[in-house]
Parts: structure tokens; C-alpha cells; sequence
């Protein structure tokens, strides 16, 4: 039987270009970048070498998605996420053959003036509801009208991330610890993203080796810093030698204690986390990981899967989840996805605030619908699976945690607090006493009787 041939470059990851061995970066940085050696240039491989991958498991609605749509593509083809990079689905007529568009969402993706590319994995789009405009995971990725909408206090740079920039794609905000942006490329675009001013379809600078090295050489002559988080962008769609050049360097530089990555790749393309991904990441440890969950009906087979394997290389996992309005604000879906994610090893760690990016109004909720949700949360459920509910200040403030009102004031000697059923306790602290301040509510005493 005659061999379907494959070069490399049909299955490289976007990667930054001007050293490291690569070729030039295309322009648009939108477009996959490749990074070939010349003997790379010159070596095809055989299509069935993907299917010597370890098996990765199919979920039963990703299996019929890919039957339906996909029907000549092989389950090692479907498996492989450089297949699924390469198929993404990026216009309007292709995301037309999946779903049932709404007029809503025809005018949006008709306009020329996008804020943001998009762009879904096809794994991803199985997920996705083809009648429904109102399913959750379908609103998170495609666009709508009301991207086109400015509110007051809307801003491009909302977290004010550009003025705390030493140099580019580098953030030192807190004392210990900076978030480096090492690509602008994503897999799949949320709607909701905080720096869509910077990712997708070359509208940031695009990120090359030389860049790297100045955020290295900053970070390298700071001795304060020892926290370095990898984001983007989604650092896990560089190639795993990409990848590791940039971690092996971060990792040499001797006060930088700990490696964080953040990332999405987890949820929309799940089939990167190969074996070999995990072993280099094993070699630098210790290596966080923060994955970006939305939904419950995102844990599936394939994404468990892929938490399990980086949790059994002894790779800590943090959740971390953007509420949104209409998709994810009541108790009952926090704590689906919450529980969920505790049985694949993953702690939710933030429950952000949606940031007001520009077109953002649709998304976000009121404060007290975050506090609603933890006060449902503390208490009814394990600790381990109440997050902190932060706002991410804009200005560059910082995250800000909230949380309901547990501390009452006090009465002299005593603190008052309230449970998680409302019922009001008082706590001996006379050596407090000269502190919190606060009211002092009529029938505390008595509650907290029993002390």
C-alpha cells in the first residue's frame, strides 16, 4: 500500500523564530511558525509513524464528531495536535459546517473590524452545542455583536500590564515574581480574553528568540525574582524543543525557585500532552501548571486524561476560572466543574472577575454574584474546592481577594464571626483587641453561647 508522506513542517507548532536553529517567522503570526533544522528540512515521515504515539482515548462525542465531519481521518490522525493546529477552525465557513449559525453571530463574524481572530480546535468544536447559541462552551468561543460594544470603563490594556513592562513580553508586577508572555499564539480564541490587544493574527510583537533572551537577561540580573509564569498566548502549542530551550534557561538562573505555565491546552487541545511533553517537563521541576477551565461539560475523557498525566508527573495542577454571565454563575455549575476537577487532581485556585477588556459587558457579571457563589461553595463542599474569588484591579492593582462577610466586628474581648449557615460565634481574642473594628450585631452573644 502506497505511504502518504508528511514533511515535518505539516506538523510543527507556532515557535519563535531568529535563533534556536529556526527559520525566518512568517509575518502574521497568526499562521503557524515553523522551527526546522536543515536536516529537518530534508526528513518526511511516514503518516502511520503517528499512530506509534501512546494510545490516547477518545471520548464517545468527539468520536462521532469525528466521524460525521471528519470521516477520512484516521483516530491516530484525530489524536495527533499538530493535525488538530492544522485544522482549526478559523472563518465563517467552516465554523458554518459544524453549527447552525444565529443571526447574532453571522453579523459578528461578517464584520471586518474583528477584535479578536477565531480560532477553534476541532476536538474543541465536538464540544460545542450545533443548535444552541446559548450553550456555554459555545459562547466562550464564537463571536457575537456584542464584542462590538464599548462600555465605560472598558479599556484595551484594562490590568495596565504594557506600563509594568521592563522589557518586552515580560510583566514584573509583584516584588518575587513576573509573568513572562512567551507567544501570542493560542489554539482556541476565548471571547473573553484579557489580552486580546496582543494575541492572534500578528497584532502583538511577534516573539523571537532575541525577545526571549532580553526577558531572560532582565530576570537573570533581578535577583528578587524566584517565581517565573510562562503564558502567552499558550506556551504548550510551542514544539516540546522550543519549549524546553526557553524552560532550560529559566531554570539555570539560580534565585528562580519556581516554573509556573499557563495555559488552555489542557481543555481545547488536550492531545498535546504527549509522554514526551511530561518527561521534559519532569526534568525542571519544580514546574506548576495553571489550566484555564470554564464549564464542567469541558471535562471530559480526553481533557481528564490529560490532567492525569501531567498530575502523575508529579506536575502540581491549579485551576483557574473566569466567571461569566449566563455561562458559569450559579453554585450548582461552580461546583460541578469544581468537584469535577478535584477528581482529575487539579485545585481551583482563582475565580476571576471577568476583566473589562473592550466588548467585554456581556460577559461580566456583578460582584456579588462571585460572592454568591463562594458563600454556596465554603462550607457545603470541601475546602479544597473553594477558590479565591479575586478582582484583577485595573490600573495594575493587582488581584484583590474577595470574600463574603464571615467577620463581624467585635464585642470588647470577643470576635464575631458567622458561619457558613449565617448563624453568628464568638471567639475569645482579648489580645486583638486593639484591631479589627467593626459592628456589633444584636443576638450575637447569644449564638455564640456555647463557646
Amino acid at each position: 500500500m502506497k505511504k502518504d508522506l508528511l514533511s515535518t513542517e505539516d506538523f510543527e507548532p507556532p515557535s519563535p523564530s531568529d535563533g534556536l536553529g529556526a527559520s525566518k517567522v512568517a509575518k502574521n503570526s497568526e499562521s503557524p511558525l515553523q522551527v526546522k533544522t536543515q536536516k529537518e528540512n530534508a526528513k518526511v515521515i511516514p503518516i502511520q509513524k503517528v499512530s506509534s504515539v501512546p494510545r490516547f482515548k477518545s471520548g464517545p462525542r468527539s468520536s462521532a464528531f469525528r466521524k460525521q465531519f471528519f470521516p477520512q481521518v484516521s483516530t491516530a490522525e484525530w489524536n495527533s495536535w499538530q493535525w488538530q493546529l492544522k485544522h482549526r477552525i478559523r472563518d465563517t465557513e467552516s465554523l458554518s459546517r459544524f453549527l447552525v449559525l444565529s443571526e447574532d453571530e453571522k453579523l459578528a463574524l461578517g464584520r471586518d473590524d474583528h477584535p479578536l481572530p477565531l480560532a477553534i480546535t476541532p476536538y474543541y468544536a465536538s464540544l460545542i452545542d450545533r443548535e444552541n447559541p446559548s450553550q456555554s462552551i459555545r459562547r466562550t468561543v464564537v463571536p457575537v455583536t456584542g464584542e462590538y460594544f464599548t462600555s465605560p470603563g472598558e479599556a484595551e490594556d484594562p490590568l495596565g500590564e504594557d506600563h509594568d513592562s521592563p522589557v518586552p513580553g515580560l510583566v514584573h508586577r509583584y516584588p518575587d515574581r513576573v509573568l513572562f508572555l512567551v507567544t501570542d499564539f493560542c489554539s482556541s480564541y476565548c471571547r473573553y480574553c484579557t489580552r486580546s490587544r496582543i494575541v492572534g493574527g500578528g497584532k502583538g510583537t511577534p516573539v523571537n528568540a532575541n525577545q526571549w533572551q532580553k526577558a531572560i537577561d532582565y530576570i537573570e540580573r533581578t535577583p528578587a525574582i524566584r517565581d517565573v509564569l510562562l503564558s502567552g498566548g499558550d506556551p504548550l502549542t510551542l514544539s516540546d524543543e522550543v519549549l524546553e530551550w526557553l524552560i532550560s534557561r529559566v531554570r539555570k538562573i539560580s534565585h528562580v525557585e519556581l516554573i509556573r505555565i499557563g495555559t488552555k491546552v489542557p481543555v481545547v487541545l488536550p492531545q498535546r500532552v504527549t509522554p514526551a511533553l511530561v518527561r521534559m517537563l519532569r526534568k525542571y521541576h519544580p514546574v506548576w501548571v495553571s489550566i484555564h477551565f470554564t464549564h464542567p461539560d469541558e471535562l471530559t475523557p480526553e481533557t481528564n486524561q490529560a490532567c492525569e498525566r501531567l498530575a502523575d508527573g508529579g506536575i502540581p495542577l491549579g485551576s483557574q476560572t473566569v466567571l461569566l454571565s449566563g455561562i458559569n454563575d450559579n453554585v450548582e455549575t461552580m461546583k460541578r466543574l469544581y468537584h469535577g476537577l478535584l477528581k482529575v487532581r487539579v485545585k481551583p485556585y482563582y475565580l476571576y472577575q471577568c476583566d473589562p477588556i473592550l466588548g467585554s459587558s456581556h460577559f461580566r457579571t456583578p460582584v456579588e454574584k462571585g460572592l454568591e457563589i463562594i458563600r454556596g461553595l465554603r462550607g457545603f463542599t470541601t475546602g479544597y474546592a473553594v477558590p479565591h474569588y479575586v478582582i484583577d484591579a485595573p490600573g495594575g492593582g493587582g488581584k484583590i481577594p474577595l470574600l463574603p462577610e464571615y467577620f463581624i466586628g467585635r464585642s470588647g474581648d470577643d470576635l464575631l464571626i458567622r458561619n457558613y449557615e449565617g448563624k453568628v460565634f464568638v471567639y475569645p481574642d482579648p489580645a486583638g483587641s486593639g484591631g479589627l473594628e467593626g459592628p456589633v450585631e444584636e443576638g450575637c452573644q447569644e449564638a455564640g453561647a456555647g463557646r
